[in-house]
């Protein structure tokens, strides 16, 4: 099979969704012919589709998302990009109190067909205010559902189905995982929300790690096989709605979790999944479920400040070895 990057997955998504149906068009800042994007992800989509299916927009990100809702209302497929995930919080409004009440408040009549593309996570030195990761944010909010893709097959299964939904999605993408290589068909193909995919399969711990902290996670588990412990990953790829049974049914089998997200710590994706479990599988753990996470405190823009706050394959490892 064909291997390209997690940013051509997203782009091949993006281009087939267009071609298929006219309804969906692209929305943001500096995405059109002369930048195709901050990560170049519709890069070459406004040639083929024209300035008025690909549209650049003023700096507003309120103005985007509000446009996108107001379109998505009456009868269009907008996909919006936000330049950083941070940038997220001046939409918020639209976000969080229209595209995902809107369903709610008119009874079921009108629906937001909307998705809010944009990327997350530290790693690359852009300091505080362009390298949060915030997917637990919009976990919080009724009426959203969000997806974490962490290789090319699954961002473009996953974008294409969340073009075809009719819910609002948040659609989270890890800076780091855009020049990433895996294998996508070239034939049709969608991934529904709410199934989790088993990365690795083992018997001795679960570790559940989302976005880029799947391929360490990966990495760590290749570790500790080579020392005698069998690690299973898996991999919720949407966080609403989350695939509780999977994940349960891990723990079942191994008895012991470790969950992996590079969100803070306290409130983040790691409590609400460690909450899962403790709701649902108690007594199948042998012992404590551990996070790994980031700690509650800015990313820092000095290199080696920032690598220090980033989970790496030493903290899994570390956690790991602490529940076999």
């Amino acid at each position: 099979m064909r291997k390209i990057t997690y940013k051509e997955a997203l782009r091949e998504a993006l281009r087939e969704e267009m071609r298929r149906d006219t309804t969906v068009f692209l929305l943001g800042e500096d995405i059109g012919k002369y930048w195709g994007g901050a990560f170049k992800v519709t890069e070459g989509l406004a040639e083929e589709f024209g300035d008025e299916r690909v549209r650049d927009t003023p700096i507003s990100e309120n103005a985007i998302v509000g446009t996108a809702v107001g379109a998505a209302i009456t009868g269009m497929r907008p996909v919006a990009e936000i330049m950083f995930g941070d940038l997220t919080a001046l939409a918020m409004d639209q976000i969080a109190n229209q595209a995902a009440k809107i369903r709610y408040m008119f009874g079921g009549q009108i629906s937001c067909p909307l998705v809010i593309r944009t990327p997350f996570g530290a790693g690359v030195n852009i300091a505080s205010h362009h390298s949060q990761s915030l997917e637990a944010w919009f976990m919080h909010v009724p009426g959203l559902h969000v997806a974490v893709p962490s290789t090319p097959y699954d961002a473009k299964g996953l974008l294409k189905s969340a073009i075809r939904g009719n819910n609002p999605v948040f659609f989270c993408e890890h800076k780091l995982l855009y020049p990433i290589q895996g294998e996508v068909p070239e034939e049709e193909y969608t991934i529904p929300f709410g199934v989790a995919d088993v990365k690795k399969e083992g018997t001795d711990v679960t570790i559940v790690a989302t976005l880029y902290m799947v391929h360490k996670a990966l990495k760590a588990a290749e570790i500790l096989e080579a020392e005698g412990i069998s690690v299973e990953v898996v991999d919720p790829r949407t966080l609403t709605p989350l695939d509780k049974q999977a994940i349960i049914k891990s723990v079942k089998k191994t008895g012991r979790i470790v969950i992996v997200s590079e969100d803070c710590k306290t409130a983040g994706v790691s409590a609400e999944i460690a909450a899962v479990v403790a709701e649902e599988a108690l007594d199948y753990l042998d012992a404590p479920i551990i996070r790994v996470a980031e700690p509650d405190t800015p990313i820092p823009f000095s290199p080696p400040l920032e690598q220090y706050v980033i989970p790496d394959e030493k903290a899994i490892i570390k956690a790991v070895k602490e529940v076999v």
